[in-house]
């Protein structure tokens, strides 16, 4: 049995072979970009107004009050104008062309307007400073400056920014083929209605779940406890998927035959059991010949997620190029003693306060109580070096829950 972080170096040493797709950005969101996307000309691409008001000279400012004639009105969109009379100013719109023989604007707010037989005059009421309000050509990047480098998750920002190089496509990951196969001869379909020693299948759909909200997709199959059946469907698998999640049939039970199984598919074991509680069965193995990736995790249904949140999906993140690496953290707000010399993923129930956030443990029955999945939001990652945990340390989180 080894520890997690001996897990987490191992799988490390382990990842899919890639191919890049170009992908349109319409449909890009949440993707691991292949590219790194650099800037096409000037951010922004010419002096641009930062608010409404007038815009002016200021050196030809003059005394305070002092009625400005307007000479005309800059619209966004428009082509750049010219100010002909250096004491005069031209009204401008945010987002407009900085006019030429101008440096400067007076927001709204600070001028008032005025018109005297048909012309229209502007008095300042609050002195601007030189350059006010002029969000300079080039000056969030240059022509050839990184904007988003490749790694990195695509957001709705990252997707603007690529619409504004003039990007219709971006270069992405291809996403693995994923093959979820849930085992036990309990197990029913969720439609059926089970007998008293049967449950419907469920942790088949949290998978599912948990790798559709990161961008994956999976076919879901179901196996009897019976070691030839589940060999054919495991052959069946293999060949139409690059990467295979199971559950169920790794524990030490006299059903649990699924690590045999694995092994006489030439999926060699990289390791099977970490120290840890929920979780520990979990088994993990490749097969070289054609790089087929298995993950075979417990069956208990807390024990499934946190493996998946915790080795699954860090996993598909990296092989997919991604190079964020973000960890996030949470703050007991009880005491907590565990002395077992196990990892423990504790149950919490989160909650900011004053901008920090809190884990308040969930009690649950242990690994195979799913009910108490529907009041997690994560787990804290309570190390194994430790018997007692205590109120206001902060611990790192799985977030299971998005956080609203």
């Amino acid at each position: 049995m080894i520890s997690v972080d001996e897990a987490d170096k191992l799988l490390a040493q382990h990842s899919l072979p890639t191919t890049d797709v170009l992908f349109p950005i319409d449909y890009a969101v949440g993707k691991v970009l292949r590219e790194d996307i650099f800037a096409d000309r000037d951010f922004p691409p010419f002096h641009r107004a930062a608010m409404d008001g007038i815009a002016l000279r200021y050196a030809n400012l003059g005394a305070p009050e002092r009625l400005i004639p307007i000479e005309n009105t800059a619209y966004a969109g428009a082509p750049q104008l010219t100010l002909n009379n250096p004491d005069a100013a031209i009204e401008i719109m945010t987002g407009a062309v900085l006019p030429e023989g101008c440096d400067t604007i007076v927001r709204l707010e600070d001028v008032v307007f005025q018109t005297i037989d048909g012309e229209r005059y502007a008095k300042v009421l609050v002195p601007p400073q030189p350059a006010q309000h002029v969000h300079h050509k080039g000056s969030d990047r240059k022509q050839g400056d990184l904007i988003v480098p490749k790694g990195r998750i695509l957001s709705a920002a990252e997707i603007a920014v690529a619409a504004s190089v003039g990007k219709t496509h971006v270069r992405v990951n291809l996403l693995p083929r994923i093959s979820v196969i849930s085992t036990g001869d309990e197990l029913v379909a969720v439609e059926a209605v089970p007998l008293p020693h049967q449950i419907r299948i469920s942790n088949a759909y949290a998978i599912q779940a948990l790798l559709n909200e990161h961008g994956y997709s999976a076919k879901l199959y179901r196996s009897p406890d019976d070691e030839w059946a589940f060999s054919n469907l495991l052959s069946e698998c293999l060949a139409d998927s690059d990467i295979l999640i199971l559950t169920g049939g790794v524990s030490a039970g006299k059903a649990d035959f699924v690590p045999a199984v694995l092994e006489k598919h030439c999926i060699e074991k990289i390791f099977h059991k970490i120290r840890q509680r929920p979780g520990k069965p979990m088994w993990f193995g490749k097969r070289t010949s054609d790089n087929k990736i298995v993950f075979a995790l417990p069956g208990n249904p807390v024990s499934t997620v946190v493996c998946m949140l915790r080795y699954v999906l860090p996993f598909l993140k990296r092989t997919a190029g991604c190079t964020e690496d973000r960890h996030l953290s949470a703050v007991l707000d009880e005491t907590v003693e565990f002395k077992p010399a196990l990892t423990y993923f504790l149950p919490v129930k989160l909650q900011v306060r004053q901008g920090v956030l809190h884990a308040q443990p969930l009690k649950g029955h242990g690994s195979g109580d799913f009910a108490n999945l529907a009041d997690c939001d994560g787990f804290l990652e309570l190390p194994e070096a430790q018997t007692l945990f205590q109120k206001g340390e902060a611990y790192t989180l799985l977030l299971y829950r998005a956080l609203r």
